[in-house]
């Protein structure tokens, strides 16, 4: 059976259909366990927004640390309790607070928050279809992620505090329960709740590989597909291929600590007692963490590729540049982010030739990067560009991706990275390129695409605030990262005014953390303009911005199926933007040829 023949049998006979006609939800079906893909895309919006405040405010915790290492903070000791003592941050809890902050940002907001959000949010409606494939696995998805949270928020109240040994993990720090009072209780919920993260993941990775190939309405080819589109389905072909293997690490992780194995560890002295492990690598498990951490890295910032590229077509009243190009560099960057991993370990005494290899390997990847950049500079040059909230935040994007990608082809030289290695400059690369490019994606699209969500506007002149504060925060906090990461300023100290030679960058950390304070604060303005707009703000009309893609074919508040009658059909690609002879400047995907004979190509004509 083609796919053809399965998008037109949905229309025809379609659980959904029957679900709504047979069956009145009450509040428990319809809003907390849905499987209405539109309220579970709302409902990782709304965690993600949760964890990002959460995960934030520890950033903004060590921040203080760094930036006034010998100041006391006793106004924090009726939040923190124990973990600060005489107004001083407990050395320990600073490195939970780092080991949570990264594990927070990366795996719950940027992972799941993001492409948890507009993969559900966007898929069925810009595909054409009812909902995803299995409504029940999408739940699914959702909720073990949620109790996954549940499990990492309470590690934060252990007496022993959350793990403490990095968002890598590494070994023996994550193996070895003695290590350090962050490696008893605190890491093994950390490992219970990835566990569980993962398998959220593969759920809807599945779910959304199913639902791309499967259920597109008549006349949606896989190159009539919008770029968003494009971009989730191989996000989640990089997610099904690379988080089983980050599995399969933490599997054996918890077998080392618990059952007496020795995968990651070997020869281990604690207070002078020989543990009995033996002939393990902790290297090994570098290995396993670093073949998922760095498709990882294209897992957060793919989706963000697609919605920049909606967001800027769109806005620029252009059609995109290069569409193929775009397809194919996210092919390109999908394959090559799983050769890439052995750049992480250029300090592990890896062999120089197969330095080399990788260095080689990671290099290359900034060519497909590069083509995405220069064709949404060229979308952008000549268009008649609409300076909305959203479409500021796609250009911050470009502006971010490209300051982060630049320092990312100095980390990949092998000699450079051996120096610069652990230090600031590693952190301003990572955080430009998928930390904050990654949030300005995930702000463009939450901008975008909120009427569609609750069928309101958010306010524009907050959203300008929002834009500008954040946006100068960020280069503010991570430019003067860089310069400080060359003069060989250390990552994760805890007390870096033990060292002379350090104690020249006093007045930089202290700016470096007003700015993150700055950055973080601004946040507040988001939040607020986003739950005050919910209930007050401006109501929305069929399609505020003009766009061509199928979401805006459904009502203002669509239901359960998404439209009430049958699906329209597709007969072009959704960038037909500002045609010569077209009446308007748009021209949705389901408008027929025949309907747009003055501004049809010739041969268009052919298709009617």
């Amino acid at each position: 059976m083609s796919s053809t023949d399965i998008t037109i049998n949905q229309d025809v006979h379609h659980p959904h259909e029957e679900h709504d006609h047979h069956h009145d939800q009450n509040f428990i079906e319809k809003y907390i366990f849905s499987q209405d893909h539109k309220v579970i895309a709302k409902q990782y919006l709304i965690t993600g927004i949760a964890w990002a405040f959460i995960g934030g405010f520890l950033s903004i915790l060590f921040r203080l640390q760094l930036g006034w290492p010998e100041a006391t903070f006793t106004f924090l000791e009726p939040i923190l309790g124990g973990w600060v003592e005489n107004g001083k941050l407990n050395p320990e809890f600073y490195l939970a607070l780092v080991t949570m902050h990264g594990t927070i940002m990366v795996f719950f907001v940027l992972t799941a928050g993001l492409s948890g959000t507009f993969s559900n949010f966007l898929i069925p409606l810009q595909i054409g279809a009812r909902d995803m494939a299995s409504g029940f696995m999408n739940m699914l998805s959702y909720w073990i992620f949620f109790i996954s949270s549940v499990i990492m928020f309470l590690s934060l109240f252990l007496e022993t505090g959350p793990a403490a040994g990095g968002w890598t993990v590494y070994p023996p720090l994550s193996a070895l329960p003695q290590a350090i009072e962050g490696s008893k209780g605190g890491m093994t919920m950390w490992l219970i709740s990835m566990a569980l993260f993962i398998v959220s993941q593969l759920l809807g990775g599945v779910n959304y590989i199913t639902t791309v190939i499967n259920l597109r309405t008549r006349g949606m080819s896989m190159t009539k597909l919008p770029l968003t589109i494009w971009a989730f389905f191989i996000t989640a072909v990089l997610g099904l291929l690379a988080f089983p293997v980050l599995f399969s690490a933490a599997l054996l992780l918890i077998f080392d600590r618990s059952f007496g194995t020795s995968f990651f560890l070997s020869d281990i002295f604690i207070a002078g007692e020989a543990l009995a492990h033996s002939g393990g690598s902790a290297i090994l498990f570098q290995h396993l963490f670093w073949f998922l951490g760095h498709p990882e890295v294209y897992i957060v910032i793919m989706p963000a590729f697609g919605i920049v590229s909606e967001v800027i077509a769109t806005n620029a009243r252009k059609p995109i540049f290069g569409y193929r190009a775009m397809i194919g560099s996210l092919l390109g960057i999908a394959v090559l982010s799983f050769v890439v991993w052995a750049h992480h370990m250029f300090v592990t005494g890896m062999n120089p030739f197969l330095g080399s290899v990788f260095m080689f390997l990671t290099l290359i990847i900034a060519v497909p990067s590069a083509v995405k950049v220069f064709n949404w500079l060229a979308t952008l040059w000549r268009g008649n560009i609409r300076f909305t909230t959203a479409m500021m935040f796609a250009v911050g994007f470009v502006s971010l991706f490209i300051s982060g990608g630049l320092t990312g082809i100095i980390l990949g030289n092998s000699a450079l990275d051996i120096q610069l290695h652990d230090t600031y400059f590693v952190i301003a690369h990572f955080h430009l390129v998928m930390g904050a490019a990654a949030f300005f994606g995930m702000f463009a699209g939450v901008y975008h695409w909120f009427p569609k969500m609750f069928g309101r506007m958010m306010d524009d002149k907050l959203g300008f605030v929002h834009f500008w504060l954040t946006f100068v925060a960020v280069y503010l906090v991570f430019m003067p990262m860089h310069y400080i990461g060359i003069a060989g300023f250390p990552r994760r100290y805890y007390a870096w005014t033990g060292f002379e030679v350090f104690n020249g960058f006093t007045d930089m950390n202290m700016f470096i953390s007003i700015s993150a304070i700055l950055g973080f604060s601004a946040q507040f303005i988001f939040l607020f303009n986003f739950v005050y707009s919910i209930f007050r703000g401006r109501k929305t009309t069929l399609n505020p911005w003009h766009s061509n893609t199928l979401e805006w074919t459904t009502p203002v508040n669509p239901g359960h199926g998404n439209w009430p009658g049958e699906i329209p059909a597709v007969y072009r690609w959704p960038y037909d933007y500002s045609k010569p002879g077209a009446v308007e400047d748009y021209i949705p995907q389901n408008v027929p040829f025949s309907q747009t004979q003055s501004s049809n190509l010739p041969q268009e004509r052919d298709f009617e």
